[in-house]
């Protein structure tokens, strides 16, 4: 709490724009090396589709121009998986003014810590939803029912569930954070569990492909993720915003 609590609201909106270009120019970067293997790497992506399918089953392309713009697309989406940490760094570093001097030096570990939870929910998606995910979703076909998926509807349903499963593991790291700013407490996450649950899986409903595999395979995660926020909230929570205002005061001054 210092001198950037003055600033005025121009400046804070500059400090967004240069944030977001920092993160812009590391997309693009990641952009530009993924491009490079972008058939290696939608190869690597439809992988767990093309185990699940028929012998001699395929990805199609229905329009002229699909294919290029699904490469395209695959590049940025795996431009974004590796701007990441920047991303995560920019984040933490724009939300810095608000935190006290001893908490400014967790935020490049908390950044790394984010990144590793974004690309562990990606990677988990990937690995352990995605096969059972396609197994179930594909055996709806007959002998008068072939699927033909094409390279456009994959790498947009692909997409949506490698970014709602690295979203929702930073659960841990908001819930810790709220309780560190005193804006919740260990007593109203473990009063609140159950609401907490029912959310969860409403929110996997809207995330995930409307099967039951899916949307159970998101929440329980969300459900061991929830408790590992209870635990970050007890090991570096702090007491709620109305018992400790004195605080920020005092640190002032003696600073």
């Amino acid at each position: 709490m210092d001198e950037n609590e003055k600033l005025p609201f121009t400046a804070h909106l500059e400090e967004l724009r240069d944030r977001l270009i920092h993160c812009a120019i590391a997309i693009a970067v990641g952009f530009a090396i993924s491009y490079i293997f972008k058939e290696k790497l939608f190869q690597i992506l439809t992988r767990p589709l093309i185990q699940v399918m028929e012998q001699g089953d395929t990805l199609i392309f229905t329009g002229i121009p699909e294919a290029f713009f699904t490469y395209l697309k695959v590049s940025l989406l795996t431009g974004i998986l590796l701007a990441i940490p920047v991303i995560m760094y920019e984040f933490w570093m724009f939300v810095a003014p608000g935190l006290y001097k001893n908490e400014r030096r967790l935020l490049v570990p908390i950044a790394l810590i984010s990144s590793v939870f974004f690309v562990g929910g990606a990677l988990f998606g990937y690995f352990i939803v995605f096969p059972y995910g396609f197994k179930f979703l594909l055996g709806f076909a007959t002998e008068t029912l072939r699927p033909l998926p094409s390279m456009k509807e994959y790498l947009s349903f692909a997409t949506k569930l490698l970014l709602a499963f690295g979203l929702v593991f930073e659960l841990p790291l908001v819930i810790t954070f709220l309780a560190r700013l005193g804006l919740v407490t260990v007593p109203f996450l473990k009063r609140n569990r159950k609401y907490a649950l029912v959310l969860f899986f409403a929110g996997s409903a809207f995330l995930t492909p409307p099967d039951v595999v899916t949307q159970v395979m998101m929440a329980i995660p969300l459900m061991l993720l929830y408790e590992i926020s209870i635990l970050g909230a007890r090991l570096f929570g702090r007491p709620p915003l109305g018992q400790d205002r004195a605080e920020p005061e005092t640190e002032t001054e003696e600073t």
